[in-house]
């Protein structure tokens, strides 16, 4: 690929994911101007968070069945739309409706990501999709930052109008720039493509581990960042909103590192790079824990943390990409909504274990749950390793489940 496009990509699929998570350091400002309690203004994030799932089950497996080109760049338009009804909205019930439509078709990262190791010749599909992947924690990481920083200029709704501007422009760009791919597969109707996705975690054995693997690495994952903001608040660190708005700053330099493990895992080390990854998953956990007292030792865990997780998700990726190219984008789809509903999961539960044990408890769980990636990944290797290869079955026999 050429890196001007890898480039556009990896821009395109921070931009339109960051949008899930531009509302959540502005709840309180939204709530006093649209006349919301806190309950009703956090349902905005909810609505984000039930908009993406939406999409990931049923817009991103069009991605094998018509021009991917073409879905990217209407997904990334309709995107650009419900920003503006957010930005106009004079109500809660219609900030709620735009949000959750914006959610809805900001999955077409998830449709990028598919597009890009279908364009990447196969001895650098690793580094591509972790360049891609890369471009996408980056923009969930500095959403807050840059949400903050464009309602101090000009209020919340600034946020809105400038992502729809950027949204816009991406349409744009890729739609000059993005070329075009055709369906490798049969040509399916709607129903059957949406059930021939579910019936992908029975057929793939792989994907029901690596699944499992990466919810549990993102439960993990989104239970630092849950009660990061909880500790930052209270003694002895006291910090200000817009100073736990630049703490994702920290995680950058973890989701910089995707890219490594990506070049790794297209040398044939993928299975090494996730087994050590949940490794550096558990062991991030103390740092973390000392981090409750100490500055350097949270931001040490926090590096550890992200890095590890890089490593897991882009490493299962790049296996799971490489199974069936045809049926890339449901696989995708299936991985993705497991991976979200992991996340989502890791939140909740974290709001409850805050409230009784706080930040001990927190770090209690994520360890466990770290060490569950590393279970489940000797499970997989166990498991996979005493099961004979079966002939592969043509695409036509999985979509007709």
């Amino acid at each position: 690929m050429k890196r001007g496009l890898l480039l556009l990509m990896s821009t395109a699929a921070g931009l339109t994911v960051a949008g899930n998570y531009f509302a959540q350091p502005l709840l309180d400002l939204i709530g006093r101007e649209l006349g919301l309690g806190p309950t009703l203004a956090a349902l905005t994030v909810t609505a984000a968070q039930v908009g993406y799932a939406v999409g990931l089950i049923l817009l991103v497996p069009l991605g094998d069945l018509v021009d991917r080109r073409r879905l990217t760049v209407a997904l990334y338009a309709a995107t650009s739309v419900f920003l503006l009804v957010s930005a106009t909205a004079g109500s809660g019930t219609m900030l709620l409706a735009g949000t959750a439509l914006a959610a809805v078709t900001s999955v077409g990262a998830q449709v990028v990501v598919p597009f890009a190791a279908a364009l990447a010749d196969p001895a650098e599909r690793g580094k591509v999709v972790g360049t891609v992947m890369t471009g996408l924690l980056l923009g969930v990481l500095l959403a807050r930052t840059a949400s903050g920083a464009l309602s101090e200029l000009g209020g919340w709704r600034t946020v809105y109008w400038v992502h729809a501007a950027l949204m816009a422009l991406m349409a744009v760009l890729l739609h000059v720039f993005l070329p075009r791919i055709a369906a490798d597969g049969p040509r399916l109707s709607y129903p059957r493509l949406l059930r021939s996705t579910m019936a992908m975690f029975r057929d793939e054995p792989l994907l029901r581990w690596r699944a499992g693997i990466c919810a549990l690495s993102l439960a993990s994952f989104t239970s630092l960042w849950t009660a990061l903001t909880f500790l930052l608040a209270r003694s002895p660190y006291g910090w200000s909103e817009s100073s736990i708005g630049l703490f994702g700053l920290v995680g950058v330099v973890g989701a910089l590192t995707a890219t490594v493990a990506g070049r790794l895992a297209d040398r044939g080390r993928a299975q090494a790079v996730t087994g050590v990854g949940t490794v550096l998953l558990v062991l991030s956990w103390p740092a973390i824990a000392a981090g409750a007292g100490s500055l350097g030792w949270l931001i040490a865990g926090v590096l550890l943390l992200d890095l590890a997780h890089q490593a897991v998700v882009n490493s299962s990726q790049n296996v799971l990409y490489a199974l069936r190219p045809e049926v890339r984008n449901r696989i995708n789809s299936a991985f993705m909504t497991a991976f979200f509903v992991g996340g989502a999961a890791g939140s909740a539960l974290t709001s409850v274990v805050w409230a009784r044990g706080g930040w001990t408890a927190v770090c209690a769980v994520g360890a466990a749950l770290s060490a569950g990636t590393g279970v489940l990944w000797v499970l997989e290797r166990l498991t996979l390793a005493r099961t004979p290869k079966a002939p592969q079955a043509p695409a036509v026999a999985t979509t007709a489940c």
